[in-house]
């Protein structure tokens, strides 16, 4: 089993190494991905510094950061994620909510299974028609998106932890809908005297192309001799926003106060948009407080000619409140807040919970 394992950790590093590298980072074939919204980090405490935690992402936020991490899950996890992106329904018209439920269990010694369900509504959106485009006249429909995620990481070694998630994409109108699947995989290195050096890699969203379909793409005509018949449309296919993390964390600890300050930077590779730089700090005191900060940048972003919105400037913070008093009980509760500027649009507020057993 372990000789299987070890043959799956080398597969991930040489794909994520090869699958994206041709394409990475063409300006030209920006804005030609579908489901986007596989790019959007949705969990409160790794957003906190800009999701540079490649290396050292842990528990159920690893599943969309780096799969890896979820390994170093103890036991059970239940985890919760409100965010409200760019401002939520109430900011611009191009906002949206997203919630995010996720639950972690460790099933054998050093393999974990972990599920997160993401789902992102954008509110009543006025129904509008080439011959009737006043707003209010013809009722309103409601977009959404959900991802659903199986994943499943294995500690190798002592130092070495890899794992896989698979994800299926919906997005649906009320009368167009398509989906997809995906894979993630990522390994993550562990070392130093005290695992204080940590290196982490993640292939994102490989996956076959998707399109597409429903009535919507139909349309009702007359013909020269008054039939009526049905034109559909064929829409082309989408292919999915593939990307390469590699990130590297240090952590500098103070035995006062069981402090640590951990320094991470992270580089992602994106086949369908311009490749990203994120830089973090993470400062946390007696194992419960932790104060994060992060910076992403983007080519042409100091030049007003970002490609994205989800870049710059962001903050968040956690509190970890331990629930038992036994020795060696970890049952405890974290609460999480994080902010990331979207500049031209609204900032983005996330708030999550983390129940652990």
């Amino acid at each position: 089993m372990n000789r299987i394992l070890k043959i799956f950790a080398v597969v991930v590093i040489l794909s994520a190494l090869t699958a994206p590298a041709a394409q990475a980072g063409n300006d030209q074939r920006r804005g030609t991905a579908g489901a986007s919204e596989l790019l959007i980090n949705p969990w409160a405490r790794s957003t906190g510094w800009g999701g540079v935690n490649i290396a050292n992402v842990r528990g159920i936020d690893a599943m969309f950061n780096n799969v890896a991490g979820l390994a170093f899950l103890d036991n059970i996890e239940v985890s919760y994620t409100n965010t409200m992106l760019y401002g939520g329904r109430n900011g611009l018209s191009s906002g949206a909510t997203i919630n995010t439920f996720g639950l972690g269990i460790r099933v054998f010694d050093a393999g974990v299974l972990g599920v997160y369900v993401m789902s992102m509504g954008f509110g009543d959106i006025d129904i509008t028609k080439y011959d009737s485009p006043e707003l209010g006249t013809n009722g309103t429909f409601s977009p959404s998106y959900m991802n659903i995620n199986v994943a499943y990481s294995h500690s190798f070694t002592r130092s070495i932890h890899g794992g896989i998630n698979m994800k299926v994409v919906t997005e649906s109108t009320d009368n167009v809908s398509a989906s997809g699947f995906a894979i993630d995989a990522g390994i993550q290195y562990v070392t130093g005297e005290f695992d204080e050096l940590k290196f982490g890699i993640a292939l994102k969203n490989w996956g076959p192309s998707m399109s597409f379909g429903g009535t919507g793409l139909s349309l009702q005509m007359v013909g020269v001799g008054g039939n009526n018949f049905t034109v559909e449309t064929r829409a082309a296919e989408i292919e999915l926003p593939t990307c390469l993390n590699i990130g590297l964390s240090y952590d500098f600890l103070f035995e006062k106060w069981d402090q640590r300050l951990t320094i991470a930077g992270a580089f992602t590779s994106n086949a369908f948009l311009r490749d990203n730089y994120t830089l973090g700090l993470e400062y946390a005191l007696l194992n419960m407080f932790q104060l994060r900060c992060g910076y992403i940048f983007q080519p042409g972003l100091w030049n007003d000619d970002a490609a994205t919105a989800n870049n710059g400037f962001c903050a968040g913070a956690s509190v970890d409140i331990p629930l038992s008093k036994k020795e060696g009980n970890k049952t405890g509760i974290s609460i999480d807040y994080s902010y990331r500027t979207a500049d031209p649009l609204k900032g983005t507020h996330a708030f999550g919970a983390t129940l652990r057993f």
